[in-house]
């Protein structure tokens, strides 16, 4: 897996495909593998480069205080360090966060711009419901089993886990075979969520912007939706009505279908 120096860390990253240039943010706790369902059908289009954040899978984890403006930075240093001028990029979640500010502080560089399961600024629910996830953490001594155990079931809808139980307990394997995350790691990445404010920033962003949510999501619901259109010039909303906060995995299709629709509309002339 290659790894290059990006501002005081070495960052792990995967590409795959060809064509122009797509990042890929991971959410909380994910490292560049969370994308795999989505890589599989993008890199016939594009060339999919995966990161592994700061704090997570193979990237180094120094201690520090971390926030949503470093990880875009991060990705910008990344971008420089491999010699990509401009590329669309797309995150979910935290990673959509982190493509905020990416794309308001560095709009040269942005092709396009994809936000998924994504929040303007942390709110009093939002900010509980993380913290949960924290004590969980402590509690459990596993990041990946409080993953499985504590933010799943915001991820995903109650039907998805009474309609196809095995898949859930595949996602769940799949999540307890990666790199663990470390718990003061995930402490420091989750803290950056709880402060996550990027109101003042989306007026910046001037890439075409495609918002998604999923329907039945709690955590980052369309509560947010109003601010985000409203915030970012030109940009366009997709709901996902059969979904929770993590359309990526319960309507892989429509998911997938959706936003290379979007991807492919405002593809770099090659």
């Amino acid at each position: 897996m290659p790894r290059i120096k990006v501002n005081d860390i070495n960052m792990n990253y995967e590409q795959q495909g060809s064509g122009a240039p797509l990042i890929l943010i991971p959410y909380l706790a994910a490292d560049n593998a969370c994308y795999a369902f989505q890589v599989a059908e993008y890199s016939k289009h594009f060339t999919c480069i995966s990161i592994d954040p700061r704090g997570a899978g193979e990237t180094d984890k120094p201690p520090g205080t971390y926030s949503t403006e470093l990880f875009a930075e991060d990705v910008a240093a990344f971008m420089q360090a491999a010699g990509i001028e401009r590329a669309h990029v797309s995150g979910l979640s935290l990673g959509a966060a982190t493509g905020m500010w990416l794309a308001a502080k560095h709009p040269e560089r942005i092709q396009s711009l994809s936000l998924h399961s994504a929040w303007t600024r942390t709110d009093p629910f939002l900010k509980v419901v993380v913290e949960g996830w924290q004590i969980m953490a402590r509690g459990l001594g596993s990041v990946a089993e409080m993953v499985v155990r504590g933010i799943f079931p915001w991820c995903f809808t109650p039907e998805l886990y009474a309609g196809k139980p095995d898949y859930v307990d595949s996602l769940a394997a799949f999540v307890r075979g990666r790199p663990a995350q470390p718990l003061d790691a995930f402490l420091r990445q989750s803290d950056s969520v709880i402060r996550h404010d990027a109101e003042s920033a989306l007026a910046s962003i001037r890439a075409p912007t495609q918002i998604t949510f999923g329907r039945h999501d709690l955590v980052t619901s369309t509560r947010f939706s109003g601010a985000m259109k409203n915030g970012i010039p030109g940009s366009e909303t997709v709901v996902f009505e059969n979904c929770a906060h993590a359309p990526i995995y319960e309507d892989v299709a429509q998911f997938n279908e959706t936003t290379l629709a979007f991807l492919k509309r405002h593809s770099m002339s090659q």
